[in-house]
């Protein structure tokens, strides 16, 4: 199971007398409050930056080495324990976590990360109306020919997760050695900007830091080198050309020499275009089309490339 959580809204603003909205917990296990989610996206592929790890080969003979083997990924659920709110009738969102870092993958009960200490996430969000006359911008939009209405307005949010990958812990991957610990960071940006009800263009920005230690000249310790960092986002547009018709277009760049080095890709920076087409055929049937146009990577055992394209369609049925 992927979500499993109690949350509980105005539990604690009840007794603190804080206005309703502002302040809730959950406790569980969670996606975190990501800008844009991925376990409820209305995309066919997930977006690449969310699934981006740091990863250094020990055997790398290139200018970058290590032990960095972090495999966290920032869309993963966590258990651990959330307060945030969305006062202001839901124009400001604002949340902090604090997290386990075991982020196990979804089907599996595995940690992937393993230390003793607490990560934190935070998540703040605030929403402005572009509506001209503020009298407006207080209404309820009405229903149009092309579906439902909402304000124009654009929304920024900043986002952050600290966390600490430890290494050594048993001693097998470096025989009489300390346990190895590498703080690493996610920060980044996001906006969302919609014009009424049918036209929707957001995007995020990511950047990705992580401490890379290697052996000293004698082999008894461990010194800090050149750190793993990419980064990377997503930019989408979504336009509403009926109430049941739905065009949209997506990119995916990620920007990562570590990976490049490790023979993932043909180049540092990996671009995906993603044109979509979903289509209401009834009220709880939607079907959706999507086409990838990937990056290039290395053919095994070759000097040559190629780009793993693909065509996807799929149904949502809702009962």
């Amino acid at each position: 199971m992927g979500d499993g959580y109690i949350k509980a809204n105005d539990f604690l603003g009840h007794y603190l007398h804080v206005p309703k909205n502002d302040l809730n917990v959950r406790f569980g296990q969670f996606e975190v409050d990501l800008p844009f989610t991925q376990a409820r996206t209305i995309n066919l592929t997930s977006y690449s930056i969310w699934d981006e790890t740091a990863y250094v080969n020990p055997s790398s003979t290139g200018p970058l080495v290590g032990t960095t083997a972090n495999p966290f990924v920032l869309s993963n659920p966590q258990t651990g324990v959330e307060v945030g709110g969305y006062p202001h009738r839901g124009y400001t969102w604002w949340s902090v976590a604090l997290l386990d870092g075991s982020n196990s993958v979804y089907g599996t009960a595995a940690p992937t990360v393993a230390h003793n200490s607490k990560d934190v996430y935070i998540n703040i969000g605030q929403r402005f109306d572009l509506e001209r006359d503020p009298e407006v911008r207080k209404e309820i939009q009405a229903p149009g020919p092309t579906g439902v209405h909402d304000h124009t307005s654009v929304r920024f949010n900043g986002f952050a997760y600290f966390g600490d990958n430890a290494l050594n812990q048993d001693g097998a991957l470096f025989p009489g050695l300390p346990t190895i610990h590498e703080p690493f960071y996610r920060a980044g940006g996001a906006f969302n900007y919609k014009f009424r009800g049918n036209f929707a263009l957001w995007g995020l920005y990511e950047h990705a830091h992580d401490i890379n230690k290697t052996l000293n000249a004698g082999s008894t310790g461990f010194v800090s080198t050149t750190p793993v960092t990419y980064s990377g986002g997503f930019a989408e547009a979504e336009y509403w050309i009926y109430p049941w018709l739905m065009a949209m277009m997506r990119y995916d760049g990620v920007n990562s020499p570590t990976d490049h080095a490790n023979g993932v890709s043909r180049y540092d920076t990996r671009n995906v275009y993603s044109p979509a087409l979903q289509m209401l055929v009834r009220p709880n049937i939607k079907l959706e089309f999507q086409y990838t146009v990937n990056y290039q990577q290395p053919i095994p055992g070759a000097s040559t490339f190629y780009r793993p394209n693909q065509f996807l369609a799929g149904v949502d049925f809702l009962y």
